[in-house]
């Protein structure tokens, strides 16, 4: 019989046609679906996060293991008992405005699906108005802004002042990321974390959220 530590290595081998074959198997055998998905699948995808952070994984690497991580989860959400899988919170990411970087913010997206998060992606060049637009729609526990610029990383400040403005500041917890950024410069604009890397940001959330 499959176990989860097999589905779980497989997921970070970024083996798509064995996490398929032993994502049924365990479903077949009865095996708790929130267990596959939690210490099988996103196990596997902790065990990349981790790696990716210390430069032992690329992210061709974490790509391979996001796709084949999304197709045991497609298996197991599909299964009418487990239409409904809580998410472990919701997140609204973006590039600000007059930034057209997107890597690292795709790449954190990426991660935060792979570990359980519903993300909403605004894009790149993202306005404030946007993104109070989308704290008011989704209703987020996170809003994620990312900058690659030096030139644009004061429209983070702009942006948390006019989520202050619009009377949601208080609704979310604001991170922010990108090669400029520091912890002193989240510090100064007042958000409410500061990730260096995608696997890192997956940290954060959780810690912001107390998952």
């Amino acid at each position: 019989m499959a176990t989860l530590e097999e589905l779980a290595q497989a997921v970070l081998d970024g083996d798509e046609t064995q996490v398929v074959e032993l994502t049924k198997s365990l479903m077949d055998s009865g095996v708790d679906p929130q267990d596959i998905i939690n210490k099988g699948l996103l196990a596997g995808m902790d065990k990349v996060g981790e790696l990716f952070k210390n430069n032992e994984m690329f992210v061709p690497e974490v790509l391979m293991s996001a796709d084949a991580l999304k197709a045991g989860m497609n298996l197991v959400l599909k299964d009418s008992k487990q239409g409904q899988v809580t998410p472990k919170g919701t997140v609204v990411i973006g590039t600000v405005e007059g930034d057209l970087h997107d890597i690292g913010k795709n790449l954190v997206g990426m991660m935060l699906e792979s570990n359980g998060f519903k993300v909403h992606d605004l894009g790149a060049d993202v306005k404030a108005e946007k993104f109070i637009e989308a704290v008011k729609e989704y209703q987020p526990d996170i809003v994620g802004m990312s900058a690659l610029l030096t030139t644009t990383m004061v429209n983070m400040k702009t942006t948390i002042d006019a989520l202050a403005a619009a009377g949601v500041r208080d609704k979310v917890k604001v991170i922010i990321g990108g090669a400029p950024i520091t912890q002193k410069f989240a510090d100064e604009i007042g958000a409410d974390g500061y990730s260096p890397d995608a696997a890192s940001a997956v940290e954060l959330c959780r810690r912001l959220l107390g998952k």
